[in-house]
């Protein structure tokens, strides 16, 4: 048996085109993998496309070896592109983002079954913020009423859902008492943000690692105005509609996966303290759930 591995960029729509594809080693794969011999495993945009493609390429091999299937991994450049491949059953496996995974699960049959973990082995969480740049003025999340704010993703969870959360709770409708933008992604609005192109924005715990990384974050280069409770990190989702033995299988695999193959600064990025991948539940997730109704945010819509 030959297992191979593919890795791709794609963006919007094309994504969906891309996906159709097939590896050239489909043929001589394992009869029980699906969709002709091919795992076909999106990933969020969560940081740049440079700085994902070789983490994803090392792990899409180990899974590759694991699963005895080929394992195509693809990273598309909005949170909705991934949800809708999946939704079209363009994708068996992908790592949604939690307010991505809530939107997925009722949409596009995704199951959370795995997660990054911490370094005793429990499920990872990491935080959002509102911050701005020293010398803004801005002391308070109230003051930023009537200044430019950035967002990254409409369908993120630090990038919208929290921020919005953190607006609300100081008063603010998000979406009136701001100048709002959509940066695309965390690594946009933290360099908005960083350039002064805007008076405020999200930043995560995890952009925060990635830029320290990149050397364009260190201590007091921004001011924190609030944080924040734990949010479990992004899950490891299966199409609910494949067989359940593969589904069984996939599980297994991903829990086997040595992550000591992978750098630890690459480890940080993706949300992995520990050396294993660890199981996770839909039931994680029921606080997205629950703070996407108290900002009656209409998934559908998004």
């Amino acid at each position: 048996m030959k297992q191979g591995f593919v890795f791709a960029s794609a963006a919007g729509a094309a994504l969906v085109a891309l996906l159709a594809t097939s590896s050239p080693a489909v043929a001589e794969t394992a009869k029980d993998c699906p969709n002709g011999g091919t795992v076909r495993f999106g990933v969020e945009p969560y940081d740049t496309s440079a700085r994902l493609v070789p983490i994803y390429e090392k792990l899409g091999k180990l899974l590759a070896e694991k699963l005895g299937c080929d394992v195509k991994v693809f990273v598309a450049t909005n949170y909705n592109a991934e949800i809708e491949a999946m939704r079209n059953g363009k994708l068996e496996v992908g790592q949604f983002g939690p307010l991505g995974y809530v939107l997925a699960h009722q949409v596009a049959k995704a199951e959370a079954i795995a997660t990054f973990a911490t370094a005793d082995n429990k499920p990872n969480t990491y935080w959002a913020s509102l911050v701005t740049w020293p010398g803004s003025g801005i002391k308070t999340v109230a003051e930023i009423k009537g200044r430019s704010f950035a967002f990254s993703d409409p369908a993120s969870t630090s990038g919208h859902l929290f921020p919005a959360y953190g607006l609300r709770k100081a008063g603010l409708d998000p979406d009136k008492d701001i100048r709002a933008i959509y940066a695309g992604s965390h690594t946009a609005s933290f360099e908005a943000l960083r350039n002064r192109k805007v008076d405020a924005a999200e930043l995560n715990s995890e952009q925060i690692e990635s830029a320290t990384q990149r050397g364009s974050y260190k201590d007091g280069d921004v001011v924190f105005l609030w944080k924040s409770d734990p949010i479990p990190v992004d899950p490891i989702a299966v199409r609910g509609d494949l067989p359940a033995a593969f589904k069984k299988r996939l599980v297994e695999a991903l829990l086997g996966l040595d992550l000591s193959h992978l750098d630890p600064a690459d480890r940080k990025i993706i949300g992995s303290f520990g050396l294993h991948i660890v199981p996770q539940t839909d039931a994680a997730y029921n606080g997205i759930r629950d703070l996407v109704k108290t900002l009656n945010i209409n998934l559908a819509a998004m």
